[in-house]
């Protein structure tokens, strides 16, 4: 005893904050001994790995003021995927249009042959055969819309030179101050700045309540196990507008090219000349939105595409107005309305 002792006091007074509640004291005067601290079972055990896990995370949550809701992990997961296709599409969109632009300019990268191949079909008895090559497309280069700017290219050509001809046949004193202005209020204004507001508009109404999933039809953007790989469909702006140069062909063809030749007739004053005048113009839109419709009707996940027809019983109607109202001068020949607002 007598030779421990003198260790342990040299003990604690090496260590003062030593106190009387972490000591044992003998009842027979043996040096102090130290607590040992033994965990017990019920409250002191090292804790399961996923229950610290958990407080963890509840700790940190608290904390920040943040709380996960159920199905954390899912709901992150599907963000950042959904996140991640926007922008993979965008991006995709993006550098699509740049190399339709950039093929428009090097005749080199066009294909006219298949251009000219595609106005052949449309022109005839049957279409709605030129929409099978943008389900193909769809298959093959995940797009609806033509890559290829011929048929774009070849109808701005097209519409050059009948803006010429007609400023020939008009004889307009400034001939070359009066083309280059016909050709800009017919390539600039008629084709791109009508086609563009037309193809928006379609885009917006199929996109927003013709398409499946806005019907109730789709499962696309659903959280459940089974549906998670659909993919939303929409239409693309670019197709939308192959859809107007698709439709703009046969009004090209009945008002510029056909008309051209029948301006000795369709310029008159008599009833024939009004009666063959309208004829003209409501064939050529009433083909303009039927073809519209085709394009629209080849898409698989639109429905209820026949809104596209609607504006052919406008046309029709207002066919039969100017027939009921010429002999109380309220018809009109849109020949020579056309030309009053062209060329006068």
């Amino acid at each position: 005893r007598t030779g421990l002792r003198k260790p342990m006091d040299n003990f604690f007074s090496s260590n003062p904050g030593l106190n009387s509640s972490t000591t044992i004291k003998s009842s027979n005067n043996i040096s102090s001994v130290p607590l040992i601290h033994v965990p017990t079972a019920a409250s002191d055990s090292p804790a399961d790995p996923s229950t610290s896990m958990n407080r963890n995370i509840s700790s940190r949550s608290k904390s920040s003021g943040l709380s996960l809701p159920t199905g954390s992990s899912e709901y992150g997961k599907l963000n950042s995927s959904s996140s991640i296709k926007s922008s993979t599409s965008s991006d995709f969109l993006y550098s699509k249009q740049q190399q339709y632009l950039s093929r428009a300019t090097s005749l080199d990268q066009m294909d006219i042959q298949a251009a000219l191949d595609q106005m052949r079909t449309i022109l005839s008895l049957t279409p709605q055969r030129v929409y099978k090559t943008s389900y193909y497309r769809k298959q093959t280069k995940n797009q609806w819309s033509r890559d290829d700017p011929a048929f774009c290219v070849l109808e701005v050509v097209f519409l050059t030179v009948a803006s010429v001809a007609y400023c020939v046949a008009f004889r307009q004193p400034n001939m070359i101050l009066a083309t280059v202005t016909f050709i800009l209020q017919h390539v600039v204004g008629v084709f791109f700045g009508c086609g563009a507001l037309v193809a928006t508009i379609g885009q917006v109404l199929s996109n927003k309540y013709l398409s499946h999933q806005n019907n109730g039809g789709g499962t696309a953007n659903t959280t459940t196990a089974g549906s998670t790989h659909h993919v939303q469909q929409r239409v693309e702006w670019m197709y939308a507008f192959d859809i107007h140069c698709n439709a703009f062909l046969p009004f090209f063809v009945i008002l510029y090219a056909l008309q051209f030749f029948l301006l000795p007739f369709v310029l008159g004053k008599s009833m024939f000349a009004l009666i063959l005048s309208n004829t003209l113009y409501a064939v050529a839109f009433s083909c303009y939105f039927y073809i519209t419709h085709l394009g629209y009707r080849a898409l698989p996940f639109l429905t209820n595409t026949e809104v596209f027809l609607f504006p052919i019983v406008a046309v029709f109607m207002l066919y039969i107005l100017n027939f009921v109202g010429h002999p109380f001068g309220l018809g009109f020949n849109a020949s020579r309305l056309m030309a009053h607002l062209f060329f006068d």
